[in-house]
Order: structure tokens, then C-alpha cells, then sequence
């Protein structure tokens, strides 16, 4: 929503300000962090993603991340829940029609990514957790930060 705001200057009223609610909302090119919370919100624009603990915990993750993907994508049907009498009268439809009726679906690849993405999450936080982890990714950031300074000029 688009408003304009006017101030009265002698017997003339004078844009003064304008809102926009689409404007305010959008958000450029880069990687954001929102945060909600009861009573308002924070944004953090154009931050550096922490590749370092997400590659870190890519390698010691691997066998959670291949759980979290593998469960993800098992098959399921599409309308879930299923009352105890429609399971009922679907396994006897099933096993009537045999294999070519059962709409069983996967995750799609964006569930699987998420699984996965979610796992190497939980292993970052726990990297993060211990000092000196940290301190040695903050050190990576500042080489990082030089090295982006020194390819700029």
C-alpha cells in the first residue's frame, strides 16, 4: 500500500513524505536474517553466511544429513491422515488393484535439500557451541574480510 503524507505550508498542502508497504518489505540482493519476536522484529541485511561451520559440519554430519534425506524422502500418501477405516479400505482397494493403484508419493527434492540443510544446521550450532571453534571462525572472517578488501582495490 502506497500512501502519501502532506503538510499544510500557507493555503497549500505539500507532499512531505511517502510509505510504501511493498517497499519497506523487499529486500536486495544478498543474505538477510529476520527475526520475530512478540513486539516487533530485527533484520540483518547482507550478512556473511558461515560457510566455514557449514562445511565443517557438512563432513562430520554426513551419516545425519543421509538420515535426515533418506527419511525425508520415503514414500507416504499424499492425503495424510488416514482414518483407521479409510487405511482399511485401502489396503482391500490395494490389494484388489494390486501395484498400479497405490498413489504413494515421495518428498520432493526441495524436502530432501531442507533435511539436509537441517541437519547441518543442528551440526554448526554444536561446533559453535565450543570457544575455540568460534574464535578460529572469527579469524577465518577477518582473513576473509581482507582478502575481499584486497580484491576490491
Amino acid at each position: 500500500m502506497k500512501k502519501i503524507y502532506y503538510e499544510k505550508k500557507g493555503r497549500r498542502y505539500v507532499p512531505v513524505s511517502e510509505y510504501d508497504s511493498e517497499y519497506l518489505d523487499s529486500f536486495s540482493k544478498g543474505t538477510h536474517i529476520v527475526m520475530c519476536y512478540p513486539g516487533g522484529q530485527s533484520r540483518r541485511y547482507n550478512i556473511d553466511p558461515n560457510y566455514a561451520a557449514m562445511i565443517a559440519a557438512g563432513r562430520l554430519a554426513e551419516d545425519g544429513i543421509c538420515e535426515a534425506m533418506r527419511k525425508a524422502s520415503e514414500m507416504r500418501p499424499q492425503r495424510t491422515p488416514l482414518t483407521p477405516g479409510q487405511k482399511k479400505a485401502w489396503e482391500k482397494l490395494a490389494k484388489e488393484f494390486g501395484d498400479d493403484l497405490c498413489p504413494l508419493t515421495y518428498g520432493s527434492a526441495r524436502d530432501h535439500a531442507e533435511a539436509g540443510v537441517n541437519a547441518m544446521q543442528l551440526e554448526a550450532d554444536k561446533l559453535m557451541a565450543h570457544p575455540a571453534v568460534r574464535d578460529a571462525y572469527e579469524q577465518f572472517q577477518t582473513v576473509c574480510n581482507l582478502v575481499k578488501q584486497k580484491q576490491n582495490t
